[in-house]
């Protein structure tokens, strides 16, 4: 089936008032109007009207957008950029012919990203790496610095494995402590599952200390968050499919619980997706009506589980899927200001993008280290003992510009320091 291009209404709605370019992080970096959100609506115009073909240097602009959203938020004509930008992307991976290095690097990435299955696969594989001394080995003879610098940024992002991850299993039900206030199933995302366990296990945790029912339905996949983002419709669709059919049986719960910004959006977004298709528009609709930022869900009920004190300086980092695309920002803090002793502190342009943005920070590795270099810069500003997110790919994306500059700074999802108030430990 043949992407459409976007909407003449949607493409309308921009004024060309310019209230996107100062918040447009690729904007920032080149002062280059055609990768600010305005100057990427003119092309979609262009591309609309036949006045401009689908060639190398207009899909390079379109590229470069990270799909933030800061322009959303900024925007005071209601542009929806974030449908622009996705259908439009939709409409190169249909339309444009990307040269064969491209071309397999994209299906090499989808080959793995979206499957948590084939993750756990090649776990073992990660944990001899790190453990046996081949990764220092390598590193310290300088095999990276000759191999295509993309090699080098996916070896960077690695995250730490440890037996730990190999041995993750969340239980498919956990029953309230006291009293029930609510059933709740959890989605437990794709890298979220694999490479950071003990923020679905701080999650179920928390959620079971507050009279919640938890239920991880067992079998369910990728959301399709990635692939819709990339402009693989298609595949994102199935995706989703497979996984409302996964949670449709699941009638008695109060709502689907996530604990990632991006997949969250995504997930939120379901009804518009499939709202043409007949065969599953209320399907659709019904699920994303119960879809809830584990913050989200949290603040909207009173504290019950006893809170001890954490003595840190905690810098909390909005994810852009999470501040931008479904407007959360005060109840991840509200949650961690319920910690005695905590000190939570704010960092210079805090909702402005770190770089990962999906899968941006390895398709381009430039441009998102240029980005994440002023995010750390900021975070470091803010001098605090930990740093919060609520995004996996963020939380890779900041480490690894900080590990670059020799610099190790404790990361955490809100949840986890939660989860260790609540027990009465030090966080991990």
């Amino acid at each position: 089936m043949e992407a459409k291009p976007p909407g003449r209404s949607l493409i309308d709605d921009c004024v060309h008032c310019g209230f996107c370019l100062p918040v447009c992080p690729t904007y920032i970096s080149w002062s280059e109007e055609m990768d600010s959100p305005r100057g990427r609506i003119d092309l979609m115009k262009g591309l609309r009207d036949g006045k401009l073909a689908m060639n190398e240097t207009v899909v390079a602009h379109f590229d470069r957008c990270l799909g933030c959203m800061a322009c959303v938020t900024a925007c005071p004509s209601g542009v929806k950029y974030d449908i622009l930008i996705e259908q439009t992307r939709a409409q190169v991976e249909h339309g444009y012919r990307r040269p064969l290095r491209q071309k397999l690097f994209l299906a090499t990435l989808f080959a793995l990203l979206p499957h948590p299955g084939r993750w756990k696969l090649i776990l073992p594989l990660m944990f001899v790496y790190a453990k046996s001394g081949l990764r220092a080995l390598l590193r310290a003879v300088g095999l990276f610095k000759i191999l295509p610098r993309r090699f080098a940024d996916l070896e960077e992002l690695m995250p730490p494995v440890t037996l730990e991850h190999l041995r993750a299993n969340l239980p498919e039900h956990t029953p309230a402590r006291g009293e029930r206030r609510a059933k709740v199933a959890l989605l437990a995302g794709c890298v979220q599952r694999v490479f950071f366990p003990r923020v679905n296990e701080a999650t179920v945790r928390v959620l079971s200390a507050e009279g919640c029912d938890v239920v991880v339905p067992r079998g369910q996949g990728c959301c399709g968050a990635l692939s819709i983002h990339a402009g693989r419709e298609h595949e994102a669709l199935d995706f989703a499919r497979a996984l409302i059919a996964r949670f449709e049986s699941l009638t008695d719960v109060d709502a689907i619980i996530v604990n990632a910004a991006g997949c969250g959006s995504n997930l939120k977004d379901y009804g518009r997706l499939f709202a043409r298709d007949p065969a599953w528009s209320a399907r659709a609709a019904a699920f994303a009506s119960k879809v809830r930022d584990v913050s989200e869900f949290l603040s909207s009920l009173p504290p019950r589980a006893e809170r001890h004190p954490i003595a840190a300086r905690v810098a909390y980092h909005d994810a852009c899927h999470l501040a931008h695309a479904q407007r959360i920002r005060e109840q991840p803090r509200t949650l961690l200001r319920t910690i005695p002793g905590l000190e939570l502190v704010e960092i210079p342009d805090g909702d402005q993008c770190c770089g990962s943005a999906g899968i941006y920070n390895l398709v381009q590795p430039e441009s998102a280290r240029q980005i994440g270099e002023r995010k750390a810069d900021n975070v470091l500003s803010a001098r605090p003992d930990r740093l919060c997110s609520a995004n996996p790919g963020c939380t890779l994306q900041i480490q690894k510009i900080l590990r670059s500059r020799g610099i190790d700074l404790s990361t955490a999802h809100p949840i986890e320091l939660l989860d260790a108030s609540i027990a009465g430990r030090g966080p991990a």
